[in-house]
């Protein structure tokens, strides 16, 4: 009799240990499945407030910045027409800011380009050639003169002028300084040569010039 009654005690036991076990296991598969709801859940709300923020321009972020919460979102793949419909609007609006960012970008490369051009030497010299022959007034041609006097190692500078050439050789008039030749310019009142080439000390400073008739 008392071998039975352990027998039950037992079976019952072993009954109860599983069902707990069960209840256990679906205890911990719904907790789990909350979770995992609970954290798409914030992940939705979270792209909703993101994405309603940069489509309303509330946000202090760059452009950079905006692209890159995008592309986080969208990695989510939260599948969720409300987001899919900001990410739709979204994107739409961030292709049309990157591309006057890219506008914006390529006028400054193109002005910053003149200008480094028009602080080229070349360039300089001829803009002040033009200048000095065309000054209204004698001080106007010396300042200029002085301005770009500047430009030379010394006031002593050989400028050589080509007249003519043929056969791969050149003809020079007669030599002259680059004072004498900007002197020149202002009683003449005229600029008919253009810088055909120019050499350059370490200081970048100009120590020989060579023209040629335009």
């Amino acid at each position: 009799m008392k071998n039975k009654i352990t027998t039950v005690v037992m079976i019952l036991l072993a009954a109860l240990i599983t069902l707990g076990g069960n209840t256990s296991c679906k205890s911990k598969k719904r907790l789990a499945r909350e979770a995992a709801e609970a954290e798409y859940n914030a992940k939705v709300a979270e792209a909703v407030r993101d994405l309603t923020a940069i489509l309303d321009d509330e946000t202090d972020w760059t452009l950079e910045e905006k692209e890159y919460r995008v592309q986080t979102i969208k990695d989510w793949n939260l599948q969720n027409a409300e987001v899919d419909d900001l990410l739709f609007q979204v994107e739409k609006k961030l292709a049309r800011e990157r591309a006057q960012a890219d506008k914006r970008a390529e006028e400054e490369r193109k002005r910053a380009e003149e200008e480094a051009q028009a602080k080229q030497p070349k360039v300089v010299l001829e803009t002040n050639f033009n200048r000095i022959a065309a000054a209204a007034s004698t001080t106007q041609a010396n300042n200029i003169i002085n301005e770009t006097l500047e430009l030379f190692s010394t006031n002593h500078v050989p400028v050589l002028i080509i007249i003519s050439q043929a056969g791969g050789f050149n003809d020079y008039d007669r030599p002259t300084t680059i004072e004498n030749y900007l002197n020149y310019l202002k009683d003449q009142k005229v600029s008919r040569n253009k810088v055909a080439t120019f050499k350059v000390n370490d200081s970048g400073k100009i120590i020989e010039l060579e023209l040629i008739k335009k």
